[in-house]
């Protein structure tokens, strides 16, 4: 065949799909309450920064976040022991401070499940700082190319492109269509190990060198030809993240194409995953892919329908992240009293018996079956509130745990983790 390879997919795979997404997908109670306890974005001083990152300290560099010198990737920890990353831009990659505030704060009115959100920015003399939500979990890159205990498992995988779809899908709703230099690097993992699209390549620096890396091999065609970024150059990108995901290696997509091509999908397959899936999926990703990378721009996907081809995709959904990763969750690995295992599975008997033990008693001085059933009927707006309040103090934000911890009764003491 002599058709180029822009060409071919075309033919091999239709691209006419015009999927749709329902309307009414509704979030998880816990994912809206995390983001409702996130902070308002502000402007942070240069002296909060220093110290949060212990002056910018050489062992707090994340280098794991693929920011290439000399704009640097720090872990922090503010006063409220809320951990952040701080990214710190080189002295003259924003000589323009207003447009440095303009495009931080419109980044800042993001806030979704699917993003590291940005929490601020500093803007002091010629320093430019961004501050954003610190994922512990390590990148996508740490965990597909350089894993040390297990590969990453094929349930996980759909996973990531699913996750990533949606927060392309959420940042185009809001207008933020533009990411630069979308790689493996910008993915991170929060602490229940679920993926997250890194906020700072939303961010659009004139100053700031080139927008993508330097591998031209995996760079969108349009922009090697304009030097300029569309919304459709991060739909490429995705194209080679979703190889990436296939593969575990990370292969310039034209070479991609030319497996593709001689329907040689075998040898993209990761050996890892033997077993894990039906060749059906295998090739569903692999089309799906074939529309990302399309020469022409016009040809890609829209973010709405790669998350409407990646549902039906997913596998072990009721599995949460941090199993399907092999990591301990934040919240498992903290200690739990004998009560609080009990009110966790539920065992309202085991409860009676532990409250008896305790010296729980009603008005009249004893345990009884009304004031039972009264304390019962309680109970799940007094977990919902203590549910509230654990997630506010897994994420430092200590204030707000306060407040969620002081609407419940004496006896939230014994859930303490």
């Amino acid at each position: 065949m002599g058709c180029e390879c822009s060409k071919l997919t075309k033919c091999c795979w239709s691209s006419d799909y015009n999927g749709s997404v329902p309307e009414d997908r509704n979030e998880d109670n816990e994912e809206r309450s995390e983001l409702d306890d996130l902070p308002a974005f502000r402007e942070y001083s240069i002296e909060t920064l220093r110290m949060a990152t212990s002056g910018f300290a050489v062992e707090n560099i994340v280098s794991e976040h693929g920011e290439k010198a000399p704009n640097v990737v720090y872990k922090g920890k503010l006063e409220s022991q809320k951990r952040i990353a701080v990214k710190r831009f080189d002295r003259s990659a924003w000589l323009d401070a207003r447009q440095f505030l303009e495009e931080a704060r419109t980044v800042g009115q993001l806030r979704n499940h699917r993003l590291a959100n940005l929490l601020g920015c500093c803007c002091e003399g010629d320093e430019r700082l961004l501050v954003a939500e610190f994922m512990p979990n390590d990148t996508l890159a740490k965990h597909l190319f350089h894993w040390e205990t297990q590969p990453m498992k094929w349930a996980m995988r759909l996973r990531v492109a699913l996750h990533l779809a949606q927060a392309l899908e959420y940042c185009t709703s809001k207008g933020r269509a533009l990411y630069h230099d979308l790689n493996a690097y910008r993915i991170v993992f929060d602490d229940e190990g679920n993926p997250r699209l890194s906020c700072f390549g939303l961010m659009k620096n004139k100053k700031d060198g080139k927008s993508y890396s330097t591998n031209l091999a995996f760079t969108p065609p349009e922009y090697l030809r304009t030097g300029r970024v569309t919304p459709e150059s991060a739909i490429y990108s995705f194209g080679t993240l979703l190889l990436d995901l296939l593969s575990g290696k990370h292969i310039p997509p034209s070479h991609a194409l030319d497996l593709i091509r001689d329907r040689n999908i075998q040898m993209l397959t990761d050996s890892c995953l033997e077993g894990q899936f039906a060749n059906d999926d295998g090739t569903e990703l692999v089309r799906l892919a074939s529309r990302c990378l399309q020469y022409e721009p016009r040809e890609r996907p829209n973010p709405k329908s790669l998350v409407a081809s990646l549902i039906p995709l997913q596998k072990d959904t009721e599995v949460p992240s941090h199993e399907l990763m092999g990591i301990q969750d934040a919240a498992a690995a903290l200690p739990m009293s004998p009560l609080g295992e009990a009110c966790l599975r539920k065992d309202l008997t085991a409860i009676h018996e532990i409250l008896e033990k305790l010296g729980y008693k009603d008005d009249e001085g004893a345990v009884t079956e009304l004031s039972f059933q009264m304390w019962t009927d309680q109970m799940q707006d007094m977990l919902n509130s203590k549910k509230k309040g654990d997630v506010a103090f897994r994420h430092k934000d200590f204030r707000a745990a306060a407040e969620f911890y002081s609407q419940v009764n004496w006896f939230l003491l014994f859930f303490a983790k």
